[in-house]
């Protein structure tokens, strides 16, 4: 076998910066440091280049510019969507689910006890997906304004949301539908005009961006007002000087994902289907985690295992793994550390598989099948070692 030396299969949580992002900040950060918002020469060009940014980000949605809004991450875009939809647009119920990222769940939590929103969640299926059925009968039982939010792919277990169903279901009972895409872009291509969506959002450092910044769609049709009080930033909607060369990082890592598309996720395809064949070979015991080996309702990118070891051994296998080079997650990223576990797999697994570990890969266009051969020896070593 091929050596290698260190593996990342960690990308649902970061991925490595494109090379030509890096070059291309680093002139931005040289050549255009001019403060957007001033009218002399300096300002205009780097608005300039700002703008260009909106425009080829929203023309790939097939919305308007001005219906894009440049923010530091999904966290803070979630936040700027949930919290405003609340205080501006009536809202006093929201419906979402037990397996969406933290940076919704923990803002509901608050808006619940702050503001005395009414919060549901609508059934999970064992295999990760969302129950449409329960959703439809939820929103029908009540006639408070609603807003529905619901992640379209899971970063922990990869199932994916069938964002015209939801749209459809929303329309039919007049609630605003929000659905954190932070997995999704780059990876998927919308069509916003054709979905009945009012919020969708992103993060340039899950698609071979910077970290740092990211963007939140507005549907026209709606009126936010600020969460961060100060200039006339963003159209008014987000106070703070805009950082020119993470927004022109972030456009071209964005038109590059969206341009070599399907040779990326033809490529990350063949890549989980191999993994899913050597490590189903290698530990034919182990369990796949939601949907995740169906390619209909399981992103291309995610792989979520369980494997046959007991907790007692479990506690040496992620020393095991970083021994060895090997970056993978048990749970996201954004959660580690955490004493209770993941909060998407305790929804889905029974309480026998949740005393054994589970692993998330997640893969990229920089992997390959060499490192794919040695994360499934490594395991399979493990698992059968006494």
């Amino acid at each position: 076998m091929k050596q290698v030396n260190n593996i990342y299969f960690d990308n649902a949580a970061t991925t490595q910066i494109d090379q030509s992002v890096i070059d291309l900040m680093n002139s931005i950060m040289s050549n255009h440091y001019g403060n957007p918002n001033s009218t002399h020469s300096f300002g205009r060009s780097s608005r300039t280049l700002i703008e260009k940014a909106r425009k080829s980000i929203a023309k790939e949605f097939n919305v308007l510019p001005a219906e894009i809004f440049f923010t530091s991450c999904g966290t803070e875009s979630d936040n700027l969507i949930l919290i405003s939809a609340v205080r501006d647009l009536g809202v006093k119920r929201i419906l979402t689910s037990k397996i969406e990222h933290k940076a919704v769940l923990n803002v509901v939590k608050f808006l619940e006890s702050t503001e005395s929103v009414n919060v549901e969640y609508v059934k999970v299926k064992s295999n990760g997906l969302i129950d449409y059925d329960d959703l439809d009968q939820v929103l029908k039982s009540n006639n408070q304004k609603t807003l529905v939010s619901l992640m379209h792919v899971n970063n922990e277990i990869g199932s994916v949301l069938d964002l015209s169903i939801v749209g459809d279901i929303c329309k039919k009972y007049d609630a605003f539908f929000h659905s954190d895409t932070v997995q999704s872009i780059g990876k998927y291509r919308f069509d916003l005009s054709k979905i009945n969506i009012d919020f969708i959002v992103g993060s340039a450092h899950k698609f071979h961006g910077p970290k740092g910044i990211g963007f939140v769609y507005i549907n026209k049709k709606l009126k936010l007002n600020p969460l961060l009080i100060g200039g006339n930033q963003e159209r008014g909607l987000r106070a703070g000087t805009e950082s020119v060369h993470n927004i022109c990082g972030m456009e071209l890592a964005f038109i590059d994902s969206y341009n070599s598309f399907e040779k990326n996720k033809n490529y990350i395809l063949d890549l989980k289907t191999y993994f899913i064949k050597k490590i189903t070979n290698s530990i034919p015991d182990l369990k796949f985690n939601g949907s995740c080996v169906n390619n209909h309702d399981s992103t291309y990118s995610i792989l979520n295992i369980c494997l046959p070891v007991s907790k007692d051994k479990s506690i040496l296998l992620e020393f095991n793994l970083d021994l060895k080079g090997i970056a993978c997650s048990r749970g996201s990223a954004c959660q580690s550390g955490s004493s209770v576990g993941s909060h998407v797999l305790n929804s889905i697994l029974k309480d026998s598989d949740l005393q054994k570990p589970s692993l998330r890969f997640s893969f990229s266009k920089y992997n390959n099948k060499t490192e794919i051969d040695k994360v499934v020896e490594v395991l399979s070593d493990f698992v059968n070692s006494n």
